[in-house]
């Protein structure tokens, strides 16, 4: 592996460490955006529970800020739940856009992996070409190990370029997907919360 490395030239150093960058980024991702950890199950009704026997208290919306990315959506409602429908909306949307931000984290970097590694392997093929036309004008022809070198360099960074490019795009498409999948599971239940608290708690008729 080392000799092969060697023979794509210095080309192969940047490709090995966008290699390095996107397997690091993909596992980080994958871990931070399971759905148990994003939207834990039955956040929501754990919440609406809190409301309806009146616990809703400063250190409840802050341990559910705290708990996870739903978690830090919710409260953001529950701090204006005694506004109008439409100011409680709005906030849990500045504080979505924040989330999401966060989800979205390192994936710009990963896409770009995906687009410049094979642009490295093209610039390990033009300097391995250029060494192949150089031997030819200072040897001619005649000795097939010169020019077995510039070649072996082109053909060796053009393979590396598209085996991090490949997984790499997967890997950016597979978790923007994703990411799209949790916002859209965000926002239904954060508009579940709005509603069922603007509708009223159960029991306040009667206290009234």
């Amino acid at each position: 592996m080392f000799e092969i490395v060697k023979a794509g030239g210095w080309v192969m150093l940047p490709i090995i460490l966008c290699s390095v960058v996107a397997a690091a980024i993909i596992i980080e991702r994958l871990w931070t955006l399971q759905k148990s950890r994003v939207l834990p199950k039955d956040l929501t009704a754990r919440v609406w529970s809190w409301a309806r026997n009146k616990q809703l208290d400063q250190q409840h919306v802050h341990a559910l800020a705290s708990s996870s990315p739903l978690g830090m959506v919710l409260a953001a409602g529950l701090l204006n739940r005694d506004r109008s429908r439409e100011l409680m909306k709005e906030s849990i949307e500045d504080t979505g856009r924040h989330v999401v931000h966060e989800l979205e984290r390192y994936l710009n970097s990963l896409g770009t992996i995906a687009a410049i590694t094979p642009l490295l392997g093209l610039l390990g093929t033009v300097i391995g070409m250029v060494r192949v036309f150089t031997a030819i004008t200072e040897e001619g022809v005649g000795n097939p190990a010169v020019l077995a070198g510039g070649i072996s360099e082109a053909l060796i960074t053009t393979a590396a370029g598209l085996c991090v490019a490949i997984p790499s795009l997967m890997g950016y498409r597979y978790l923007r997907g994703r990411v799209d999948e949790l916002v859209v599971d965000m926002e239904k239940e954060a508009m579940k919360l709005v509603e069922a608290l603007h509708a009223g708690l159960p029991g306040d008729e009667e206290e009234a």
